[in-house]
């Protein structure tokens, strides 16, 4: 996330608003109380009906149907203007938490705010997308970690673990083949990872004598 985010307050006025966005080149702003809670967001969106309906005669229709719009059109302020409540996250949840909620409520932008509701930094569809500059060693390594290890103690050795371009392949034998497609789930969620190949296959038996599960 960005920190410290870039805000403004109920009463700013709408020629600053526009002149926050344009000087710090962000398409949304959080709206912060005076208590520090972030109590909506505004966005290009909503500053753009005052251009669009600005000296133009409206059908009825458009009356009935643009009634929100024309409400914003009218606003002077960020109280007047803003989208709320604001869709925020916390700081521990998962960057697929917030491209999730980003893609779900169409907005590019998100306040991270912590369990009082106080505005820590804002995450944006940019800082989503640096997770996947993260160096190939240390996706290896973490998968190694957290996901061969973890699933196939005893096999650990014998599993190659290799990524390139953010790619993850797996190759080597397996005691019980059901485990594969948990490894593919577990490492998809590992951040950087762009996509998981696994050539994993069966062994001819598993420790103390068991059948093997093909």
């Amino acid at each position: 996330m960005t920190v410290p985010a870039v805000i403004v307050g109920r009463g700013a006025r709408f020629k600053e608003i526009v002149r926050v966005m344009e000087q710090r080149q962000v398409s949304a702003l959080p709206v912060v109380g005076d208590d520090g809670h972030v109590v909506g967001v505004v966005s290009e969106a909503d500053l753009l009906p005052k251009e669009e309906f600005g000296g133009r005669e409206l059908t009825r229709f458009e009356r009935i149907a643009r009634r929100t719009d024309l409400v914003r059109a009218e606003a002077l302020t960020a109280e007047e203007l803003m989208t709320t409540p604001a869709v925020t996250v916390r700081p521990d949840d998962t960057l697929a938490q917030a491209a999730r909620l980003m893609a779900v409520e169409h907005v590019k932008r998100l306040p991270v705010v912590d369990g009082a509701d106080r505005l820590r930094g804002v995450v944006s569809r940019g800082d989503l997308l640096k997770v996947f500059l993260r160096p190939d060693e240390d996706i290896e390594e973490e998968v190694r970690r957290t996901v061969v290890s973890y699933l196939f103690p005893t096999l650990a050795h014998a599993i190659h673990v290799s990524v390139r371009d953010g790619i993850v392949t797996l190759r080597g034998p397996v005691y019980d083949t059901s485990l594969i497609w948990v490894a593919e789930r577990l490492i998809r969620a590992v951040e950087g990872v762009v996509d998981v190949e696994a050539r994993l296959g069966g062994t001819a038996s598993a420790p103390g004598g068991l059948p093997t599960v093909r």
